[in-house]
């Protein structure tokens, strides 16, 4: 059984074919799903999924894309979002000065205010950094991050910022990338990471892993990401799954394999 730690399963792609992804993840071995809220309307579909398959539990935030619609009324809004008992984390927020889609400055505030929420409500905080690596692992560390822990999803940093990340607490979680013929960096960290901070996911219907690049990446593929861990690991897949399952349930209190 395998857990995808990270997918957007409303508001793209995926969303009118809901019922028939979630049936090929489970048909495939993948028994239980963090859907990815990106946006306020975005987060009300991840909760209205979650409510009719159990197997879905939520992570609800503003994504950094997004951040310039933060005001007040928002922070209010996904604060009474995030106290529903299936939100297992809060974001997915951080820093993304790749595409700018925000100003930098409005990206800093808004993770701070994400990352004081969850401290708020006792959840984790799930991590998206894209090219501000010392900037991320500055801000985490600046609020206090450490106190609940959380993701780096997606993870495409080096060796040197995974080790900043666990040293604050956080979890790594590996993606379709970890299959990538340029990806040795990543691989090297999927090789090194401490077992109890390893996570999959599939950051669906992005980064879909080989054999499935250029197609839409759905979460029944996670199978691929984690045999590709499993193999870096000298492990066999089944032990793979059990361990990122069980560090997922430590890491937001979903008990998962029950």
């Amino acid at each position: 059984m395998l857990v995808d730690s990270h997918c957007h399963l409303t508001g793209g792609q995926l969303e009118n074919d809901q019922d028939a992804v979630l049936e090929r993840a489970r048909l495939a071995g993948v028994t239980g799903f963090v859907a990815v809220g990106t946006d306020l309307a975005d987060c009300r579909r991840v909760l209205e999924l979650a409510g009719r398959q159990p197997q879905v539990q939520a992570s609800l935030g503003l994504h950094p894309h997004e951040a310039s619609a933060w005001d007040p009324a928002a922070a209010r809004e996904l604060e009474a979002l995030v106290q529903d008992p299936r939100v297992r984390f809060v974001g997915e927020t951080g820093l993304d000065w790749h595409y700018d889609l925000s100003p930098r400055e409005v990206q800093e505030a808004v993770f701070r205010d994400h990352i004081r929420l969850a401290r708020r409500c006792g959840k984790p905080v799930m991590v998206h950094t894209r090219e501000a690596p010392a900037e991320t692992l500055r801000i985490l560390a600046e609020e206090g991050a450490g106190q609940v822990g959380g993701i780096i999803h997606c993870f495409s940093e080096d060796r040197a910022f995974a080790a900043g990340a666990l040293d604050l607490g956080f979890h790594l979680s590996f993606s379709g990338i970890v299959t990538f013929k340029n990806a040795a960096g990543i691989r090297e960290v999927a090789a090194w990471a401490p077992e109890d901070r390893i996570l999959v996911e599939t950051d669906s219907p992005y980064l879909a892993p080989v054999p499935f690049r250029g197609k839409p990446n759905e979460p029944a593929f996670v199978v691929h990401v984690a045999a590709q861990v499993a193999s870096l690991r000298h492990l066999a897949p089944a032990r793979l799954a059990e361990i990122t399952v069980r560090n997922l349930e430590a890491l937001c209190g979903w008990p998962t394999l029950s």
